[in-house]
């Protein structure tokens, strides 16, 4: 089977799961809406905090992908059995970390002006959603370990399969339907909890009873902490984790400071951000395919074939990101009507989706480049970029110019100045991040951990 359709076969069904995930928040999103305007607001605010510590914890998991993606390309199977359970430790103490963080939001809301009508129902949206932090990265190892070794499948059917729990679910708990109580936006993450909490314990009963599991010997005693083994997750997880929280943050925290801006203008940056989730899964889904083709042909010590991986996922998510975004600039009107009933939040949210259109097409080649890059175990400057420019140029430049002014330009206080000075920079960070790659695939092969 060619490169092509082992990558496009394996993309789609992660595409698949990570589409259902996705759904998760648009449908949260769409429930809230018709709540009320403030519970759209306070949603955006929590889910913001939220992802912004969850996804990069996500990613300290997310960078074992290359790690037992080369020990399979190397044939060491048993090893990937240590590697795994060694890699436990690493997820527990980042839950630890992001259960406190979420414990405790108010540093996050006082620094961003969040208006004090909505800290009550912020903290205790992510409150529940501490609880539910664990589960989630156990769950995330599970997931990442299935797509190293080739079987994304059972993930996706997972995802999928909790759709159809976490959706009523929600709506039930918002809205007290079914006898249920009527809990508000915090309904939709006890139903996250419960969704989180049942597809790990269903993850765990497969790793346990499925026999292609059986020749890693997963389920062996579990050994002390390995400094060594442990160090060299750290210095291949950290920065990788730490990229996607600048990367998510830069964009995520947006949310908290257009807060101040009003209900409207929060709940119709809402919109656009779901939005921009729901594309960002599809090089999100190419980057986890070709980095696993990539790390597998990398173990194998065949870098020719590693190279052809890597530049099919890239050309492949460049020409389908072309492609969304003329479907989402089309479409952008009827969009915005689908999430909220309120005229006002409507008419800005289309205006909005149209800078989504644009920032697709900038971060779907990114986001692959840095997937590939961490088969060549380049993090740090990824991280780096990611710090000056999406933090400083995209996040700060649109606080600049939003409130304050931005050299000749007077202060713009609108959403879309944030929009603007967030895809300049990250056009930036794409052709860096191409350069840095199209270096590493001629430089020597790294060995695998």
């Amino acid at each position: 089977m060619s490169e092509l359709k082992t990558i496009a076969r394996h993309a789609g069904t992660v595409l698949i799961g990570q589409l259902a995930v996705i759904t998760y928040g648009v449908a949260d999103t769409v429930i809230a809406g018709r709540h009320s305007p403030e519970a759209l607001a306070t949603l955006s605010l929590a889910s913001s905090i939220y992802i912004s510590v969850y996804v990069g914890l996500n990613g300290l998991i997310q960078a074992l992908l290359p790690v037992w993606a080369e020990l399979r390309g190397a044939g060491q199977q048993q090893a990937i059995g240590q590697s795994v359970r060694q890699a436990l430790y690493v997820a527990g103490g980042a839950g630890l970390l992001g259960i406190v963080a979420l414990c405790f939001p108010d540093p996050w809301l006082q620094w961003t002006d969040v208006p004090l009508a909505l800290w009550p129902d912020v903290r205790a949206y992510l409150q529940v959603l501490a609880l539910a932090l664990l589960p989630s990265l156990l769950f995330r190892m599970y997931s990442t370990l299935n797509q190293s070794l080739g079987y994304p499948r059972l993930v996706t059917w997972l995802q999928a399969g909790a759709l159809f729990v976490k959706v009523p679910l929600s709506a039930c708990l918002t809205f007290g339907w079914l006898g249920l109580p009527a809990l508000g936006v915090v309904g939709c993450a006890w139903a996250t909890l419960v969704v989180n909490s049942l597809m790990l314990l269903t993850g765990l009963w497969l790793l346990r009873t499925q026999s292609i599991y059986q020749p890693y010997r997963l389920w062996q005693k579990l050994e002390a902490p390995h400094a060594a083994t442990l160090r060299r997750f750290l210095q291949l997880g950290l920065p990788a984790g730490l990229s996607i929280m600048v990367e998510i943050t830069s964009f995520t925290l947006m949310a908290l400071f257009i807060a101040r801006m009003g209900a409207v203008p929060l709940a119709s940056h809402q919109i656009a951000a779901n939005m921009a989730g729901v594309l960002y899964m599809i090089p999100l889904a190419l980057g986890i395919a070709s980095s696993a083709r990539t790390g597998y042909w990398l173990g194998a010590q065949q870098p020719q074939r590693a190279r052809e991986a890597a530049t099919t996922g890239l050309t492949l998510a460049a020409g389908l990101a072309l492609l969304c975004a003329c479907g989402l600039w089309a479409a952008r009107a009827p969009l915005a009507r689908l999430f909220s009933n309120d005229p006002a939040v409507t008419l800005a949210a289309a205006t909005w989706l149209a800078w989504v259109a644009a920032y697709h097409l900038t971060d779907a080649v990114q986001t692959v480049c840095v997937f590939l890059l961490r088969c060549y175990r380049i993090t740090l400057a990824p991280l780096l970029i990611y710090t000056v420019l999406l933090w400083g140029m995209g996040l700060f430049g649109g606080y600049l110019l939003a409130y304050q002014g931005l050299g000749p330009w007077a202060a713009q206080p609108s959403v879309g100045s944030f929009w603007l000075t967030s895809l300049v920079a990250l056009a930036v960070v794409a052709v860096l991040f191409s350069g840095l790659l199209w270096r590493a695939m001629r430089a020597p092969t790294a060995a695998p951990i």
